[in-house]
């Protein structure tokens, strides 16, 4: 373990590398260009690709490829980016292919400015682009949680064959602190026997499978669509079930409790510690995983 000082985005490449990321494939654009210089400078000498695609575009269907290989593989976007991203990721979440995407949101509408903003939160926990598509949303508020939290991204994205977004944004990102690279273990992962790794390496020497749906291959075992249409929905439950992750600030006499998460949520741990001076009984739920969200602990205490 060592210590680093870098920036919130920095931090997302030390952990990634932690990871054992294979590839990064981006476009520039503010407010997270530090990212992708980060994975330029430090993923070829350490024999790992960096590819800076023509665009978003072109950066989520190289996502798409990698993960079809079944490499570890991320890319890292901002909000007009990330709009740009979306026909790409519906596919991705069709095919159940798991990989990261770092998303540092700005202000909008429209291009919108890189000022601090939490405006990408419905398409990021809802599914942008067509089709509905469902993934999973972490939510850092610091450097170490942006090293610690694209380690977990990679680890449910694996777990759960689906791709994974880390909502940051600008001051997360470009706040710089003293962070610690370690490994971090959350526990073993199935093999990647659906992968296309080529015939001789898969256990059954079959290979894997391919069924079209819509011109769009859909790597599934399931025979109709119906079928594998129910089996999102109880994937997709199964992950509400168990990943919903939280945390909890001065909440347990809280007659006022706030719900925040990202910078919002660090920003509101002064001014509670603030109204608790002045004898208000203030608290927090702060939400790490954003999809799936912790409805059941923020009913539990707004019924108490």
């Amino acid at each position: 373990m060592e210590k680093v000082f870098v920036e919130g985005n920095e931090a997302v490449g030390w952990g990634a590398l932690s990871a054992g990321c294979d590839g990064f494939f981006g476009y520039p654009i503010t407010p997270q260009n530090e990212t992708t210089n980060w994975f330029a400078r430090e993923f070829p000498k350490r024999g790992k690709v960096f590819v800076q695609s023509e665009s978003e575009t072109g950066s989520i269907n190289m996502l798409m490829g990698g993960a079809m290989a079944g490499c570890r593989v991320m890319t890292s976007t901002s909000s007009p980016g990330w709009g740009l991203m979306q026909e790409g990721m519906s596919h991705i979440a069709a095919a159940e292919l798991p990989c990261v995407v770092v998303l540092v949101s700005r202000g909008g509408p429209g291009g919108g400015t890189t000022r601090h903003s939490q405006m990408d939160y419905v398409s990021a926990t809802k599914g942008g682009g067509h089709g509905g598509y469902r993934n999973i949303v972490v939510a850092p508020s610091s450097a170490q949680e942006s090293h610690d939290l694209v380690q977990l991204a990679f680890y449910l994205a694996d777990k759960h064959r689906t791709p994974v977004v880390m909502l940051s944004d600008g001051i997360v990102g470009q706040t710089a602190e003293s962070v610690e690279v370690k490994t971090l273990d959350f526990g073993p992962l199935p093999e990647k026997e659906w992968a296309f790794m080529g015939r001789e390496k898969h256990k059954s020497k079959m290979g894997s499978f391919l069924i079209s749906s819509g011109g769009m291959p859909l790597i599934t075992p399931y025979p109709t669509y119906v079928s594998y249409i129910h089996h999102l929905r109880d994937k997709f439950q199964e992950i509400a079930d168990t990943e919903v992750r939280y945390e909890m600030y001065r909440a347990d006499d809280a007659e006022l409790v706030i719900i925040a998460f990202g910078y919002c949520a660090r920003s509101s741990k002064e001014a509670i510690n603030m109204a608790r001076d002045e004898g208000l009984k203030v608290g927090m739920i702060r939400p790490i995983t954003l999809m799936p969200f912790p409805y059941q602990a923020i009913k539990e205490k707004a019924l108490q």
